[in-house]
C-alpha cells in the first residue's frame, strides 16, 4: 500500500488504503454486479498468496527499471525489447543477468511507463509454456 498510494498512472493519481471491510462480499450466483467484484485469491498470477514466500522479500517501490523473470533460453534480448516496444513502451536499456539468462532488467523512460508496462506485460506469453514475470527492481541498469 505504501508503494502504490498516490502513484500516477494513466495521467491520474491513485489512492490506495486499507479497506474498512474485513472481507470482499461477492455477489450471489445470478445477481448482477456489472463485473465490478472479482476474487483473485486463487489466481496463478497472485505472487503473494503463500505466507512467508520469498516473493515478500522482493517487493520494491515502483521504479523505471523492471525485473523480468521466467525467460526461456530460446528468447533473445531483441525479442523481449520488441515485445515491450510493440505494446507501446520505450525501452531505454536492457541487460540479462550475467549468470542466469532466465532473468533480466529492462529500463523504461519513466516510473509511470514502467507501472503501465508491469500491468500489461506481466504474464505476457513468451513461448508455448513460458509467461513473463514482471516486478519492480531494486537495481538500475
Amino acid at each position: 500500500m505504501t508503494h502504490l498510494d498516490k502513484l500516477r498512472i494513466w495521467n491520474k493519481t491513485i489512492r490506495v488504503m486499507a479497506s474498512k471491510h474485513q472481507a470482499v462480499q461477492l455477489p450471489k450466483e445470478g445477481q448482477p454486479d456489472a463485473g465490478l467484484t472479482r476474487d483473485y485469491a486463487q489466481n496463478p498470477l497472485h505472487r503473494f498468496k503463500k505466507p512467508g514466500s520469498k516473493n515478500y522479500q522482493n517487493i520494491y517501490p515502483p521504479s523505471a527499471t523492471l525485473h523480468l523473470s521466467n525467460i526461456p533460453a530460446t528468447v533473445t534480448e531483441e525479442e523481449i525489447k520488441e515485445a515491450f516496444t510493440k505494446n507501446g513502451f520505450e525501452v531505454k536499456a536492457f541487460k540479462f543477468f550475467p549468470k542466469d539468462h532466465k532473468m533480466a532488467l529492462i529500463q523504461l523512460s519513466s516510473i509511470e511507463e514502467a507501472v503501465c508496462a508491469l500491468i500489461k506485460m506481466h504474464n505476457y506469453q513468451l513461448s508455448e509454456s513460458n509467461h513473463l514475470r514482471v516486478s519492480f527492481s531494486k537495481s538500475n541498469i
